[in-house]
């Protein structure tokens, strides 16, 4: 068996996927005020994408000698990633993470917030409501009276 690190599944799609970023993240740091100065408002954001973006090259660059994985083709690999990297519990709590972001719109901050840790305490918790209900109470009471009561910001 060879010393070499062998990468695992989806690994260089993710780090071709993060060096994109890298990319978005030069061209929003660019677009915050250009680089007129050294001091202007966007140089520091964009010496750090122009280090992500060498970081990644260097990290891809590194890799391109490694042994790929031992797959059977794309939907292999695809599928070994989706085992490894996102179980269900991820996904399901990523979904209720977005619809979090929905409720907001339609209910407004505090009963969101009251429903989403809720349900995500139900499923975490596997299903232990009453302790759910609880610590959903003591957590949407301490989030409304450190923003609403003591720092008295708005709460839409």
């Amino acid at each position: 068996m060879s010393d070499e690190k062998q990468l695992k599944a989806g690994e260089r799609a993710f780090n071709v996927l993060l060096l994109l970023l890298s990319l978005g993240v030069l061209y929003e740091a660019y677009q915050i005020a250009g680089f007129d100065l050294p001091n202007s408002p966007g140089a520091f954001p964009i010496l750090l994408g122009l280090i992500m973006i060498a970081s990644m090259i260097a990290i891809l660059w590194g890799q391109r000698q490694h042994p790929k994985l031992g797959t059977q083709g794309i939907l292999d690999e695809t599928r070994q990633f989706l085992h490894a990297y996102l179980p269900l519990a991820i996904v399901v709590f990523s979904a209720m993470a977005i619809a979090y972001l929905f409720l907001l719109e339609f209910l407004g901050f505090i009963p969101a917030t009251a429903i989403f840790l809720f349900v995500s305490q139900v499923y975490l918790r596997h299903g232990r409501l009453l302790a759910s209900l609880i610590i959903t109470a003591v957590a949407t009471g301490v989030i409304y009276a450190l923003f609403k009561l003591l720092f008295q910001v708005y709460l839409p």
